[in-house]
């Protein structure tokens, strides 16, 4: 199928536009080296992955926080000031251009997230770019997780818009698999993730960086 110019972009949130530098402050000042911030984020999208697809659902920072009682010894009040951090999330500075360069051309932007609600907003009032932003979805609404296709086939509901007249961009290759499958586009940048994974079905926008992504959106035909 030919893609097209998408009338809406998502943006995931966590990592794709929202720094986690603050989460990881916050596990460094428990006492608890910064670089357990990756497995412990990875282990939080395997529970709520593995608690979606046996017909269960939980909210992310209740999957955040056994992701962090599985990693550490921490006491729950201290991993609640852990998680706590999300609220305290800033944009990367790549952000801002990105999503200016899409509501130039008239295309509507919104946040894509099974992440807890408010972070995406609060993130984007720190960086001062909430007049870019349409919505700021949360699949907690729906009880479901990305990658689920309800997730997407909902948020293109809520713009208005048929699948195909929607993109995703994400720097997690199973978010833009489980977009495509739904019937969106997808655009994928390396943020943290350095390389697609070459298990899944190509991205059908496949870029260097954030802008890149944005570029390859916008040089569809119309």
């Amino acid at each position: 199928m030919t893609r097209v110019r998408p009338e809406v972009v998502a943006f995931d949130v966590n990592e794709t536009l929202l720094d986690l530098a603050p989460v990881r402050a916050a596990l460094i000042e428990a006492g608890r080296p910064g670089e357990l911030l990756r497995p412990v984020f990875g282990r939080t999208l395997l529970i709520g992955f593995a608690t979606s697809m046996t017909g269960g659902w939980c909210r992310f920072r209740e999957a955040f926080d056994d992701a962090l009682a599985q990693e550490t010894d921490l006491d729950p009040a201290r991993r609640a000031t852990i998680a706590d951090a999300f609220g305290e999330l800033t944009p990367h500075p790549d952000v801002e251009p990105a999503m200016r360069r899409l509501t130039e051309a008239g295309i509507r932007v919104i946040t894509l997230t099974h992440g807890s609600p408010g972070v995406a907003e609060a993130g984007l009032t720190r960086g001062g770019i909430t007049s870019l932003v349409e919505y700021s979805l949360s699949s907690e609404t729906i009880r479901a997780w990305k990658p689920a296709r309800e997730v997407y086939l909902w948020a293109a509901g809520r713009c208005g818009v048929a699948p195909d007249r929607m993109a995703l961009v994400a720097a997690h290759g199973w978010d833009v698999l489980g977009a495509q499958r739904a019937g969106l586009t997808g655009a994928w940048f390396p943020r943290v993730e350095q390389a697609y994974p070459a298990a899944f079905e190509a991205p059908h926008v496949l870029a260097p960086d954030l802008a890149g992504a944005v570029d390859g959106l916008l040089a569809l035909p119309a």
